[in-house]
């Protein structure tokens, strides 16, 4: 479980940077721009790679169970799943969507982290989602009080064009459609059978 701990702590280390605005700022300030974009995006990745590697390592070689979820919670997760997607596309593309949830790409991980919670009781899998789970709490929080609380990157949507709600909805049920037939196994490993 180290390289998933290590992962962890680099992956959410970088990303809770912007919640100390001040911090960041003097990173920004003694990098540079481009430098600071660069290295964030290199250490990310490392992150992420520990977090997706430890993960699996710790599945194979077990790790304590904390709490046997009930079956039921299987529905639930699945339920809890299907807004998930629809909010991650939401959170790239102007409209009714992302001003009603303002930040719907926090809202996808929370309710993500929380749905796998509801199934998933050993150790690791604790390690992993409750730490999503907390960071997307404090982050959403910490972005009532910072300026920047904007995604970089966003498709604006003409107000004119209301159907680009019902297109962000359609795409978000079709991600759904394909991970469950076989997404979730294609990428985790996992299959959902």
């Amino acid at each position: 479980m180290l390289y998933l701990i290590v992962g962890l702590i680099i992956f959410f280390g970088l990303h809770s940077l912007p919640m100390a605005s001040a911090m960041k700022a003097n990173v920004v300030s003694r990098l540079g721009l481009f430098p600071y974009k660069g290295l964030y995006s290199l250490l990310s990745i490392i992150g992420l790679g520990l977090i997706i590697y430890g993960y699996g390592l710790a599945r194979v070689e077990g790790t304590p169970v904390l709490y046997d979820p009930p079956a039921w919670t299987r529905h639930l997760m699945m339920l809890l799943m299907v807004p998930v997607f629809i909010l991650l596309i939401a959170a790239y593309v102007q409209g009714r969507i992302k001003r009603t949830f303002k930040h719907p790409m926090l809202v996808a991980v929370k309710l993500w982290a929380l749905s796998h919670l509801l199934v998933r009781g050993d150790l690791a899998s604790v390690l992993l989602f409750g730490t999503f789970l907390v960071w997307a709490v404090v982050d959403r929080i910490s972005l009532k009080r910072r300026v920047d609380g904007e995604p970089m990157v966003a498709i604006h949507v003409d107000e004119n064009r209301p159907y680009m709600d019902g297109l962000v909805i359609l795409a978000g049920l079709a991600l759904y459609g394909w991970f469950v037939w076989q997404g979730h196994a294609l990428v985790t490993g996992v299959p959902l059978t």
